[in-house]
């Protein structure tokens, strides 16, 4: 706790530009929109850590504002999302980001977006193959669902027969890495002072994607194309004086993928497919499955979902394809109350390795109009050396989070 309170201290500027924004919110309200969120979280692992830099329980804190203003009668808008994070054991943790900062100007049948943007593209619960925009930040949370913003300038053309959308990316964002006394982190250090790029313009490589989104009857489809720095690296291992570390590597590389959901009544149906190209290989992937809630179950106000998806990877390499072969299972519980009450219960399967497997639990319901409690828990099993969750085989751990809305 010593370690956040003088984090605190040494990070005035944040809680300046908290301040300065509810101030804002106060002066210039029919302006300007002010909103976010100050959330705490407790973590503690199950079992004994790994490495004795570790520990078992762990606090963080993390505020994230947003404000939003218009203008030129509507037509034009400027979002910004600050971030800021300070955790008690892990330097690498303790991070701050711009998520958002964005001007959107509304053409009568196109958009313009400008600035540091987050870009969602996907369907699937378990995996999200097609959404290559943001670079994960994946010392936020483990199901790396958490992006870090991307400079962009995204065209959105938008017609009867769908809507065309442009990217062009002109930095590339690094992934983060925990640090040596974060958990859960790789059996070796990842050295993100020195990555590896290769392309010779190295982050600033100029990327550049296309997407086109239509609904056509009960299917949403989505087919995208990306050229550019990939965002998932390979790490490289480097040894230097007797000590060993993890170089990540960006590689170049095509990416054609195709998204689609459909409703069918109480079933959704959702599906991700890739193509990817580099200079070193060629492979394809996919997730696909299906939704299935009961409403009102047992003549309750309870809905009960059922969650089934498949993952598929061509690779043979499990270090770079940790979804080849696996099922992910999982049921949804949404009490209908005022709280907002959920529950999500899954697990993924290693079809192939049968002693490899990851569990997940999250839930969260409103306390009043301004707290919220979440839960979130994640449990791995693996003795097969070669597969990725054995790393993370002794870092079981339980979260609960505090969260205030203002």
């Amino acid at each position: 706790m010593t370690r956040i309170v003088s984090s605190v201290l040494g990070k005035r500027r944040l809680f300046a530009l908290l301040s300065a924004a509810l101030l804002g919110q106060s002066v210039f309200a029919n302006d300007i929109d002010v909103r976010g969120t100050v959330t705490v979280q407790q973590r503690y692992f199950l079992q004994d850590a790994l490495f004795p830099e570790q520990e078992r329980a762990n606090l963080s804190m993390f505020a994230e504002a947003e404000i939003y203003t218009e203008f030129n009668d509507g037509n034009d808008s400027i979002l910004f999302k600050p971030f800021y994070r300070i955790d008690q054991s892990d330097d690498e943790r303790t991070h701050g980001d711009i998520r958002e900062l964005v001007w959107l100007h509304v053409g009568d049948d196109w958009e313009l977006r400008t600035g540091i943007g987050r870009v969602f593209w996907g369907q699937t619960e378990s995996l999200h193959l097609v959404d290559v925009i943001n670079q994960t930040d994946s010392i936020e949370a483990i199901d790396g669902e958490d992006k870090l913003g991307q400079p962009m300038v995204n065209l959105n053309l938008i017609r009867d027969w769908g809507t065309t959308s442009l990217y062009v990316l002109p930095y590339f964002r690094e992934r983060t890495f925990a640090g040596i006394e974060g958990r859960p982190r790789f059996l070796l250090d990842v050295d993100t002072d020195n990555p590896i790029y290769e392309s010779s313009d190295e982050e600033k490589n100029v990327d550049w994607a296309l997407r086109w989104q239509h609904t056509l009857g009960d299917w949403d489809i989505g087919l995208s194309y990306f050229d550019g720095t990939s965002r998932e690296p390979i790490l490289v291992p480097q040894i230097e004086d007797e000590s060993a570390t993890l170089r990540p590597f960006y590689a170049q590389m095509q990416q054609a993928g195709i998204d689609a959901l459909a409703v069918y009544g109480a079933w959704l149906f959702k599906f991700e497919g890739i193509s990817r190209r580099t200079n070193t290989e060629n492979y394809s992937a996919l997730v696909g499955g299906f939704e299935f809630t009961k409403v009102g179950v047992f003549d309750s106000a309870f809905d009960l979902g059922w969650l089934a998806e498949y993952q598929y990877d061509s690779r043979d390499n499990l270090l770079l394809a940790p979804s080849q072969n696996d099922i992910m299972l999982g049921s949804r519980i949404v009490f209908n109350d005022v709280d907002g009450t959920e529950i999500l219960i899954g697990m993924i399967q290693d079809l192939d390795e049968s002693s490899s497997r990851t569990g997940f639990i999250e839930a969260s319901s409103r306390i009043s109009d301004n707290w919220k409690w979440q839960l979130d828990a994640w449990l791995f099993s693996s003795d097969a050396v070669e597969d990725p969750v054995y790393q993370f085989r002794r870092d079981d751990f339980v979260e609960i989070s505090l969260e205030y809305y203002f």
